[in-house]
This record gives C-alpha cells, sequence and structure tokens, in this order.
C-alpha cells in the first residue's frame, strides 16, 4: 500500500514508518521537517508542509493519491475539517486521538472503546474528541473513510515516561534521581497506569492499515502491563543505577503550583488505567506488546547516557519540584515528630 504520514517523525510515528516500511509498504510522510528524531523514509519520499496550511499541502501533494493516510498532527476540528478536503480520495483515513479522551474521572475500572469520551479538566483531550465528532460525522453523512485510534501514554528511546516531569529535558528527572534529591510522586503512588512502548504500538497499528472492517471504527493500542507509579518511578531509578528516594505529594498541590498540570494531572494521570484490547485483538489476533516497561525503561536511559547532548536540565522544572520538596518535606517531618512527642 500506499501511505501517507502527517508527521512521521514523532515518538510514535517513527516507530509506526519502521513498521509500515518493514512490511512493504510505500511510506511517505508531510511534515515541517523539524524534527530531531530520524526519518526512515529518506527525501526522495519526504514532502515539506504545514499540514494546517491548504495551499502548502496541495502543492507538495500534487496529483499523488494514497492507499491510507494516518493524520499524526492534527489536535484541533479545523484541522480535520481541513483534511475532510484534502483526503477525499484516501482508501483510509486514520486519525490519531488520545486515550486521555476518555471519561475522567473513569465509571469502571476496565477501559474500552465503549468508555465515553468526556474530560472536563484538559483542553487538548476536548479538542480530540471535537475531532473525532468531525471525522464520525464525516463518515455517517459521506461514507469518509475513519478509523480512530486513541494511544495512551505511548514512549520510545528519547522519553523517560513519568507523572510529572519535562517534555522538553527529559533527561532531568535522571538527573535528579542521581544527584540523590527527593523524587515528588503524585498521590500516594498506587494508581495504575498503563505505558506503552512505541513499537508495541506500532505492531497494533500497521495491521489496521487497509482493512475495510477498521473503517468507521475506534481502536485503543496499548499495553497489557499495568504498574502503579510507585514502581514506575522505582524502575526509572533502577535503571539510573540508583535507589528511588520517593516523596509524595497530593496532586492538587502539584496544580495549585503549576495551573498548567490541571489537564495532563488531574485530567489524565492521576486516575488509574487499565485497558482492554479486545477489540484491536478481534482484527489483529496475534497483537501481543512484548517490551516491558523494565527493559524500555533501561533502553531510555542508556540513549540519554549515550550522548551528553541529550542530556538536558530544565532547572524550572527542578525549581518548582525542590519548592514543593521543601513544603512537603518539612511537613512530613513535623508530623513524624508530633507522634514521637506524643
Amino acid at each position: 500500500m500506499k501511505i501517507l504520514f502527517i508527521g512521521g517523525t514523532g515518538n510514535i510515528s517513527t516507530a509506526c514508518v519502521s513498521e509500515a516500511l518493514g512490511a512493504g509498504h510505500e511510506v511517505w510522510v508531510l511534515n515541517r521537517g523539524l524534527s530531531r528524531l530520524p526519518n526512515h523514509v529518506g527525501e526522495e519520499r519526504t514532502l515539506i508542509a504545514d499540514a494546517s496550511d491548504e495551499s502548502q499541502v496541495r502543492d507538495a501533494l500534487g496529483s499523488r493519491r494514497f492507499d491510507v493516510v494516518i493524520q499524526w498532527t492534527g489536535f484541533v476540528p479545523r484541522q480535520v475539517e481541513l483534511d475532510l478536503q484534502l483526503y477525499a480520495d484516501a482508501g483510509q483515513y486514520v486519525f490519531i486521538s488520545s486515550a486521555s479522551a476518555y471519561e475522567k474521572p473513569p465509571s469502571n475500572w476496565l477501559i474500552t472503546e465503549k468508555t465515553p469520551l468526556a474530560n472536563p479538566y484538559w483542553e487538548y483531550s476536548r479538542d480530540k474528541i471535537a475531532c473525532e465528532e468531525v471525522l464520525r460525522d464525516a463518515h455517517r453523512s459521506s461514507g469518509f473513510p475513519v478509523t480512530i485510534i486513541r494511544p495512551s501514554h505511548t514512549y520510545g528511546f528519547s522519553q523517560i515516561p513519568i507523572a510529572i516531569g519535562s517534555s522538553a529535558m527529559p533527561f532531568t528527572i535522571v538527573d535528579r534521581m542521581r544527584r540523590g534529591v527527593p523524587i515528588l510522586v503524585p498521590g500516594d503512588g498506587t494508581s495504575i497506569w498503563t505505558l506503552t512502548h512505541n513499537t508495541d504500538f506500532a505492531k497494533g497499528l500497521i495491521p489496521l492499515l487497509g482493512r475495510s472492517e477498521a473503517i468507521g471504527e475506534d481502536f485503543h493500542i496499548t499495553s497489557d502491563e499495568a504498574l502503579t507509579w510507585n514502581q514506575i518511578y522505582s524502575l526509572v531509578a533502577k535503571a539510573s543505577g540508583v535507589e528511588l528516594d520517593a516523596l509524595h505529594v497530593p496532586s492538587d498541590a502539584f496544580v495549585a503550583a503549576d495551573p498548567a498540570l490541571l489537564g495532563s494531572l488531574w485530567g489524565d494521570k492521576s486516575n488509574s488505567a487499565v485497558f482492554d484490547n479486545s477489540k484491536l485483538r478481534s482484527l489483529v489476533p496475534g497483537f501481543k506488546a512484548v517490551v516491558p516497561f523494565e527493559q524500555g525503561i533501561q533502553e531510555s536511559v542508556d540513549w540519554f547516557d549515550a550522548d551528553p547532548s541529550r542530556q538536558g536540565i530544565d532547572e524550572g522544572a527542578n525549581a518548582l519540584w525542590d519548592r514543593l520538596a521543601i513544603v512537603y518535606g518539612e511537613a512530613l517531618a513535623g508530623s513524624r515528630y508530633a507522634q514521637q512527642v506524643e
């Protein structure tokens, strides 16, 4: 098949491009050419354009037609509304949404594709829901061949996936662990979270391409391994060669200190997230996530350790965490002292 990745050089999409190439597909990417991650398709199949600029995209596409178009960079409805025009002749249009769109807090511990979509805490998730609604309406009214995919927390070698970190400088938490300063874990660290390696996600996505049974349907693709945040942070520390020094801080304290965390914490990571992949396996019976987090995070830390240029430190994040550590460290120490006095 001839497949166009809109994006194609991000955390998840890079692994999916590799998987598609390995499966023998003709893969193209359309992006601005700014990613620091590798472009596996080469210049001859790279189309340079801003995916939200209609004239740029039409110029880049020319007369090309694709069997499958995968939209990785669509975040607001106007982007997918444009795609309805740009890719009207595609055999299948795959929209990468987000599992954060599922209701928060969840009404049932096990998340399926029938779990309602509602997130009052995170605009990012609400925008993804709105995008899905536009595409489903188009499918119902005109048969637009959409498939919706909802990744959960998916990582690769260039990420250190934790509840509270620095997306721009992920190595910050490894450096903090190695310096022996307190590592702040939201809540009591016992909520359950699902982390999926990007190569495992790719093994679920690529077999759905070109499948008529996937048209008009939605799927999440996740690992079946579910860990507590305490376990996750401990495995990051182990990969970093140290023991975890955890300081548990209430999630609302994080949000009070940094209101920008309302969405990603209250609207996502403070909730337990365990997924049922039965629907995916109904079309891809052999799907199995094979990279345990202990292995995946070791590969990530090793990648950062291999090149000092990757080891940027987010001093702003460190300062915030230090302030919270002082407040809650002193409160905890005072509580222990009070117990001793009593």
